[in-house]
């Protein structure tokens, strides 16, 4: 337990993840949550009037020890998780929710909160000073500071209802993810699938003891599966499998879960005086309103159509050429990749020996360097919580910025999906500069005895989405943790990861590190230009696609009582949006962790919103010279404030303008 109550002793005090045992947690938690009881009651007894320094300030900075603990917990909850780390959390979570509520609803606290907001002309505050007092405020009345008991009381159950089954949901996901195999002995199953795929595919049936191949639900095993598989019917058994996750009616079947997630939501969000839950999260967000978000997803709905309509027809000739008379979504990655060829002359299995994965990683660091003067040096002695990881030093003119934790390859513990997150974030306290601790998940192909890890160029852009989350949080440089890195409001945080994926797209960048593995040579020209051609390939496929999730989340959470059924219901939401035949045997909602476990809950929209500002930025640069180091040095003032002003100001800072969805629709359409 003493490794995680007290100080670490560990380079800049990383967490100690070779002495953490899992026993250590709940008494670690329950020592901690003591602490940070202790610290705010100080505050509540200090005798002398409230003032920013004694109320506000004070309680910005307490509660660190259990911040880093809960950090280091959750994270390896998603990254390297057990049965036994998942029992704990069962455990855990309810623990933490009380801690929060009984602060967040503590009338002696929000009393001296209210007598310093109320007061707020008189103290001569900065920018960032005022920002976290009105945060602070708004925060405790968003939490139930203005309810009477018994309605606090109902909000603290609802809170403590919501961690649990929402942590229940994301377990049910994975649990449903890993349930699932395909074993094949008969290699002609397999016709069309590059040899390095099949290959992965062996290693994966070793693993488990079994001759022949295995593919599993997990994204490296089954993208490249049904883009590359000539068999039809396995094609559709798989995604059937994929569809079906969480909604077989069986052990982690989470379709109650969902009507019991949404109707706590709504209950949250009434007895907060709100409409709905859309209401109370929009409010805190550049949106404002639903009604602004339906309004924009619908726009870009009504622009993006035609040119999705027209993509499908065109897959729809190919696969008519093979005989198919009616295409089904199942068919979709495999013309559209038979499609990609035949305009581009393009396939992943080629690019791939151009991109291995140290490559990469290299070219994002020294992009890093170019724009924001940033080093990275790997440390063997920094702890780790599992042997693939690596961690760096990041520095900044010689000094120490930042550490890094990357973590690339799937395992059974770790969730699907790519993810930044950190581990301790940055603040100035007194003369000290606390740095954070930045930690980037991704599930790439894992190397070979042969190969070494090859990406595809999504998952290229996916490194750069999550390595721009990475640089919000590593440039942080604000007074206060709760205002610092990724804690802006939430439809901006997508900006700093979407604006990097565009370098991908720079030929004069992508000369510098796309080089084959093998013999050193660049990636030629003409594939550089076939790349660039096909940034905006199935463009308005992957736009309904995305806008189908934002109108679906939308709804979810604003019309609650419509929510009879699951699959009725996400058929209706997203039928504007559908480009192939509904299967009437799969539902993607029980399995969207983003909007019922993760922070996306009436927020997936962000995505598109977020590609109207990076769109807007990148044109910027690409204007003046990608990296032109006076618009480099603009953005990253953008980057290190976090969310000490608010995100249009800081934006038009850096731009001059507020940004244009024509930017967006040039990029996208042309």
């Amino acid at each position: 337990m003493t490794s995680l109550t007290e100080n670490f002793n560990t380079p800049y005090h990383s967490a100690p993840f070779s002495s953490i045992k899992n026993e250590d947690y709940l008494p670690a938690f329950k020592k901690l949550i003591q602490e940070s009881e202790e610290e705010i009651n100080t505050i509540i007894n200090n005798t002398e009037d409230p003032n920013f320094e004694n109320v506000i300030e004070a309680l910005a900075y307490s509660g660190e020890k259990l911040d880093v603990v809960s950090n280091i917990f959750f994270n390896l909850n998603s990254a390297e998780t057990s049965d036994e780390l998942q029992k704990i959390a069962q455990e855990v979570s309810p623990i933490l929710t009380e801690y929060s509520s009984k602060i967040s609803q503590n009338e002696a606290l929000f009393d001296k909160i209210k007598k310093v907001y109320d007061k707020r002309e008189e103290y001569h505050l900065n920018e960032e000073q005022k920002m976290l007092l009105e945060e602070t405020y708004k925060g405790f009345v968003r939490s139930g500071a203005l309810l009477n008991e018994n309605d606090k009381e109902k909000l603290k159950k609802i809170n403590m209802d919501l961690s649990l089954k929402s942590l229940q949901f994301g377990q049910n996901a994975l649990a449903s993810t890993n349930a699932y195999f395909k074993h094949i002995t008969n290699k002609t199953d397999l016709a069309g699938i590059p040899e390095p795929i099949i290959e992965q595919y062996a290693e994966e049936a070793k693993e488990r003891d079994l001759n022949g191949w295995v593919i599993t639900l997990q994204y490296p095993s089954y993208v490249p599966f049904m883009t590359y598989a000539e068999n039809r019917e396995l094609r559709k058994e798989l995604a059937l499998a994929n569809g079906k996750k969480s909604f077989d009616g069986g052990e982690y079947d989470n379709q109650d879960l969902i009507k019991e997630i949404i109707l706590l939501k709504q209950q949250k969000a009434e007895l907060l005086g709100y409409k709905n839950y859309a209401d109370y999260v929009l409010e805190e967000r550049m949106a404002k309103s639903p009604s602004k978000v339906l309004d924009f997803l619908n726009e870009l709905l009504t622009k993006a159509k035609p040119y999705a309509d027209k993509e499908i027809e065109e897959l729809k000739a190919l696969a008519k050429a093979d005989g198919i008379d009616e295409m089904q979504s199942y068919d979709h990655a495999f013309y559209a990749e038979k499609l990609r060829k035949e305009k581009f002359d393009l396939n992943d299995e080629e690019l791939k020996p151009y991109f291995p994965l140290n490559q990469v990683q290299d070219a994002v660091f020294g992009l890093a360097q170019k724009l924001f003067g940033l080093t990275f040096e790997e440390r063997n002695d920094i702890p780790k919580y599992h042997e693939e990881v690596k961690t760096y030093e990041v520095k900044e003119n010689g000094e120490y910025k930042a550490l890094l934790y990357v973590d690339y390859f799937p395992r059974k513990g770790k969730r699907a999906g790519a993810w930044m997150t950190s581990y301790k974030s940055q603040y100035k306290k007194g003369d000290e500069n606390s740095r954070p601790h930045i930690s980037i998940v991704c599930n790439f192909n894992k190397p070979t005895k042969d190969t070494p890890s090859l990406l595809t160029f999504q998952e290229v852009t996916t490194l750069f989405h999550e390595f721009g989350h990475a640089l919000h949080g590593m440039l942080a440089n604000t007074q206060y943790p709760n205002l610092s890195g990724t804690s802006v409001k939430w439809d901006f945080v997508e900006l700093p990861s979407q604006f990097l994926e565009n370098f991908c797209y720079e030929p004069e960048f992508l000369k510098t590190f796309a080089k084959h593995y093998q013999t050193g040579e660049v990636l030629p020209d003409d594939k550089i230009k076939k790349i660039e051609q096909s940034k905006n390939f199935m463009e308005g496929y992957q736009t309904l696609r995305q806008l189908g999730f934002g109108l679906l989340d939308m709804k979810y959470h604003t019309q609650v009582s419509d929510v009879k059924d699951i699959k009725t219901f996400e058929d209706e939401q997203t039928k504007a949006t559908q480009l192939y035949p509904v299967n009437p045997e799969t539902a993607m909602s029980p399995s969207f962790s983003h909007i019922f476990q993760g922070g996306y809950s009436a927020g997936y929209y962000s995505y598109k919103w977020a590609e109207v500002l990076d769109a807007d930025a990148f044109q910027y640069f690409k204007e003046n010279g990608i990296f032109n180091p006076e618009i480099a040095a603009k953005y990253k003032v953008l980057l290190s404030s976090g969310g000490t002003k608010d995100p249009m100001e800081l934006y038009k800072n850096f731009r001059g303008s507020e940004p244009k969805v024509e930017s967006l629709l040039k990029r996208a359409f042309g």
